[in-house]
């Protein structure tokens, strides 16, 4: 096996480890909302993404339009793209269109910052088992997820899933102590959610379109609020 791939497995499999618990809450959810096993596991191994897929499965079962959902994952993964120009210019002259094509599948957050910290140029035998090692964990842990989420009692399934919003609460807390402008974008987005859904009228607005206007007007009025400031010449 090439010394580079070898290499890339092992700089991912912290990575794997620490998807296969997201995954496994994302698992039970997925079951807990209707959709079996089998279409839990495809949904993982065909998107690799922990806040896409957890919004994308209560707008499955709910019917929602093709439309809605594809804004919807449009507003939530919309950062890979800006990731992925940034990491561009770190790729050697194996990345050819088709390699960056494959490697844009699975180019998460925690893939990317592992890949732009390394030095020098990257190639894609690194990136590919870069890649790999988490998609096993993330599928793997939403299909051992997904199964406990069919053979647990339901007080345990209960317990279990609310590891899903300590997860987003790990992301978020963090930074949103650290500065001032995601604190003030976290409040704005959880002051809009709760206005969509209290308000009369409001609370009728389908949960995708909310998370996109949440998440531009959020992101828009941090961005207006603290404006980055430009390099010095």
């Amino acid at each position: 096996m090439n010394k580079v791939f070898r290499q890339g497995i092992r700089h991912g499999i912290p990575i794997a480890l620490g998807y296969l618990s997201v995954s496994f809450a994302f698992g039970m959810k997925a079951v807990g909302d209707g959709l079996t096993v089998l279409q839990a596991v495809l949904i993982s191994m065909t998107n690799v993404t922990s806040a896409g897929q957890i919004a994308a499965v209560p707008l499955m079962v709910s019917g929602a339009s093709l439309a809605e959902m594809a804004l919807t994952q449009l507003t939530i993964n919309l950062r890979y793209a800006l990731m992925s120009l940034s990491l561009s210019r770190k790729l050697d002259g194996s990345m050819g269109t088709l390699q960056r094509v494959i490697f844009s599948f699975a180019n998460t957050d925690e893939i990317f910052a592992v890949a732009s910290s390394q030095p020098g140029k990257v190639g894609k035998y690194y990136l590919y088992g870069l890649m790999l090692t988490p998609w096993i964990g993330w599928s793997l842990g939403t299909f051992l997820g997904a199964a406990a989420g069919t053979l647990l009692p339901a007080f345990v399934r209960t317990a279990l899933g609310i590891a899903i919003y300590g997860m987003f609460l790990a992301i978020i807390l963090p930074p949103a102590r650290k500065s001032r402008p995601v604190r003030f974008v976290v409040l704005v987005a959880v002051a809009l959610s709760l206005c969509f859904h209290y308000i009369p009228g409001l609370n009728t607005v389908s949960s995708g379109f909310v998370i996109i206007i949440c998440g531009v007007l959020a992101a828009a009025l941090g961005a207006w609020r603290y404006p980055a400031e430009e390099d010095a010449a």
